[in-house]
């Protein structure tokens, strides 16, 4: 390739095409390709490359704790864990509807690790995603006094064209943590699909953030348009005798794959591996 093209290329940023140029030329000299289909195909490497990247991008930005893919889900476990409705929500529909969802269920089954995995098939459909845990929500307003601050970290969160707010009914939230949250729910109500997780009923929600009318209206809001599921079952990690780490939600492996502990009995009382969501 002559240098003066290699050049050419990287001062335009394509640098997909220059990684596939050469053997894309030998394609087309050995298949005897006409301009158009070569044409054809270096763009197609290039856009491959570019989407790519930017799923690397919007992944990072969206904040997950953690990256394990839906593929890895022990549906198989925990019988109150419908494959097709989970499936149907990294489709992304709900998303293109604007409507929300919640994931309700103790500690550990799993509800963690289903809202990161859909997320991230969300963002490679090409959605906007952010995950944040209710106290790092409380947090990010908290620590940004100044009204300017608080202006722009609202606008971090209603950007996304799905927010992720996980670990409600973790412990009871710090004061005016209700303020925000409504503020949140109200302003992406019927704009953008926000997805929450809780291992406490929506009853006792009025107790963890201690303000009733703000729950009053965010419930009002949230549950409009809202998919809820539940989750039913123990926790996999207290089965096995405590170990793992708080807030793991990670699945049992699949059968066929080794693992060195027993296998719990399958039943519709099996739980999902994970710490509490």
């Amino acid at each position: 390739m002559r240098p003066s093209l290699t050049q050419s290329l990287r001062q335009l940023r394509l640098s997909g095409l220059l990684s596939s140029l050469e053997v894309r030329l030998a394609e087309a000299a050995g298949n005897h390709l006409d301009h158009g289909e070569f044409l054809e195909l270096i763009l197609q490497d290039e856009l491959a490359v570019r989407a790519s990247r930017q799923v690397d991008r919007r992944t990072k930005a969206a904040m997950f704790r953690e990256c394990k893919p839906l593929d890895e889900f022990n549906f198989d476990f925990n019988s109150s864990i419908k494959r097709k409705q989970i499936h149907d929500l990294a489709s992304g529909k709900f998303i293109r509807e604007k409507a929300d969802v919640l994931f309700l269920g103790p500690p550990g089954v799993g509800k963690s690790f289903l809202v990161q995995a859909i997320g991230q098939q969300a963002i490679k459909s090409g959605f906007v995603v952010l995950y944040r845990s209710i106290f790092d929500l409380a947090r990010d307003f908290l620590e940004e006094q100044l009204p300017t601050l608080q202006d722009k970290t609202l606008a971090r969160y209603l950007k996304p064209d799905l927010l992720i707010i996980d670990d409600m009914g973790m412990k009871q939230l710090p004061r005016r943590s209700g303020e925000y949250l409504l503020e949140i729910i109200m302003r992406r109500h019927e704009n953008r699909s926000t997805m929450m997780t809780s291992n406490r009923p929506l009853e006792d929600w009025a107790k963890l953030i201690g303000d009733v009318p703000a729950v009053t209206a965010i419930l009002d809001r949230f549950l409009q348009h809202a998919q809820i599921i539940n989750i039913t079952g123990k926790s996999y990690r207290l089965r096995k005798g405590g170990g793992g780490r708080d807030q793991d939600d990670t699945p049992p492996p699949k059968a066929g794959k080794p693992d060195n502990d027993p296998k719990p009995p399958k039943g519709p009382s099996a739980a999902q591996e994970g710490a509490a969501s």
